[in-house]
């Protein structure tokens, strides 16, 4: 059985991750994600190359994402209460709760402080979410009466999954970002030993060679502690979902080890 991918973004480049693929006469649309780097049309993957005349009803057979994350979740709204897609959208439970806070909180950003076009209203994405059908891992999900699909654990971000998809003798694995180094909130990346004819895989740090997980955190904790020692306060920008709970518990374990007293803040002005 031939299978067809079509790449409508992150090929070659680092965001809107929005993958088609064709098999058995079912296409399957991986993540739908936006350009963090753009404001034109750029933003957003090129829909008009799913089919000429606009039917992406016709065109789909499912949807499925693969995390929360802006630049592969960020153009679903758009595509489903704009473009007018009403099919199957798959997605985890913790995504399915956790995408529609980051839309919002862009959408903010976008249009109240920068004063931006709006893309998309808080209503579409209350309305895009009611039409996503949330997943359990491992979980084997009958699409059609030929297409199956299964998520596996990505590690990442919470909620993070690999897909497999299956249709006939055919079977593909599609994987967003993962993560096979585990920390201290989420464990490595896990996945069945499986048969495939295809697999399309995040490689964004394929070629970067890295310093160990265990010197990384280490050279951290030594500038924080001595920035403390010194009377000073730290500042660490950084992601609201995911990396501030990482850097809490790093930091939270390496006070109590140390007997530091100075005081930890969180900010949740703009988290959940």
């Amino acid at each position: 059985m031939a299978i067809e991918c079509l790449v409508l973004g992150a090929g070659q480049e680092v965001g809107k991750s929005c993958v088609l693929v064709s098999m058995g006469g079912r296409r399957i649309m991986f993540d739908c994600g936006m350009h963090m780097g753009h404001l034109d049309n750029r933003r957003y993957p090129d829909f008009s190359k799913i089919c000429e005349k606009g039917d992406f009803n016709s065109a789909l057979t499912c949807i499925v994402i693969t995390h929360f994350h802006l630049d592969h979740v960020g153009a679903l709204p758009y595509f489903t209460e704009v473009c007018g897609y009403n099919g199957p959208i798959f997605m985890s439970y913790p995504t399915k709760a956790l995408a529609p806070l980051m839309l919002e909180d862009y959408r903010k950003v976008m249009v109240e402080r920068r004063g931006e076009e709006e893309q998309f209203t808080s209503d579409h994405i209350i309305e895009c979410m009611k039409k996503v059908t949330p997943i359990d891992l491992k979980q084997v999900v009958q699409v059609d009466k030929d297409l199956q699909i299964c998520a596996y654990y990505a590690g990442h971000v919470l909620g993070a999954v690999m897909i497999y998809a299956k249709v006939g003798g055919s079977a593909m694995v599609y994987t967003g970002d993962y993560n096979m180094t585990p920390d201290r909130h989420l464990g490595a990346a896990q996945i069945d030993c499986l048969e495939l004819d295809l697999l399309i895989t995040e490689s964004t740090y394929a070629t970067t060679i890295r310093d160990s997980k265990y010197a990384r955190e280490r050279e951290f904790l030594k500038a924080v502690h001595k920035c403390v020692a010194s009377g000073g306060k730290v500042l660490i920008p950084t992601f609201a979902l995911g990396r501030a709970q990482e850097l809490c518990i790093l930091l939270d374990d390496y006070w109590e080890r140390m007997n530091l007293e100075a005081p930890i803040y969180f900010s949740a002005a703009n988290a959940p």
